[in-house]
């Protein structure tokens, strides 16, 4: 249940082959009162695809004036069609006392770390380069040429790992979880975000 209190925004991120989604996943089944956050994009629904579940579905007119009146904490603009993270559906469950769970890419990070530094940014790694090259080969979806651009971005992206507060291996979906929900904790009885308890004493 959501407390008294303002959540924490976590922002879980890493280079392509981390294992991001299926981390979040699990995530959400383990702590269910988390808020997964809900990105709005340009693109049309998938079928089974819900507005305000599986996405915001906005008009490219509408998403441009959110982009003119800093209503995202990020976007970006991937071929055809925009997708970003809206401040206001962050923020309100943010105030409601809910923790807000952002899956997102490395660049999308940077970008919500300037607008929001007060988030929890988590660098979720393979636990080695040969791990790494298993799971990228593993999809099945990869010629020579695009796992060697792939492989070489995400030895790229590892270096970004400096810019976070955490890092964790993900080598056991289970094990990475528990590392997070470490996190989770630990920043909910930070100092900082407990001060409040001095006026109430």
């Amino acid at each position: 249940m959501p407390n008294n209190h303002s959540g924490i925004l976590f922002v879980l991120s890493g280079p392509s082959g981390a294992g991001k989604g299926t981390v979040c996943k699990a995530l959400m089944e383990r702590i269910p009162d988390m808020c997964l956050s809900v990105s709005v994009t340009t693109r049309s629904p998938r079928p089974g695809e819900q507005h305000g579940i599986n996405y915001f579905f906005h008009t490219r007119e509408q998403f441009e004036e959110m982009i003119r009146n800093d209503e995202l904490l990020e976007w970006a603009q991937v071929f055809d069609n925009y997708y970003g993270t809206p401040r206001s559906f962050v923020e309100s469950k943010l105030a409601e006392g809910y923790d807000v769970l952002l899956e997102i890419d490395i660049q999308g990070a940077m970008q919500v770390k300037q607008t929001y530094p007060e988030g929890v940014f988590i660098f979720l790694i393979p636990p080695s380069a040969t791990e790494l090259e298993a799971r990228i080969l593993g999809r099945g979806t990869e010629t020579d040429e695009s796992f060697r651009m792939r492989f070489g971005a995400a030895r790229h992206e590892l270096q970004m790992m400096k810019e976070y507060n955490y890092v964790v291996v993900n080598d056991v979906v289970d094990a990475a979880c528990q590392r997070i929900e470490s996190i989770i904790t630990a920043e909910h009885c930070s100092v900082s975000r407990n001060l409040y308890l001095l006026s109430e004493w």
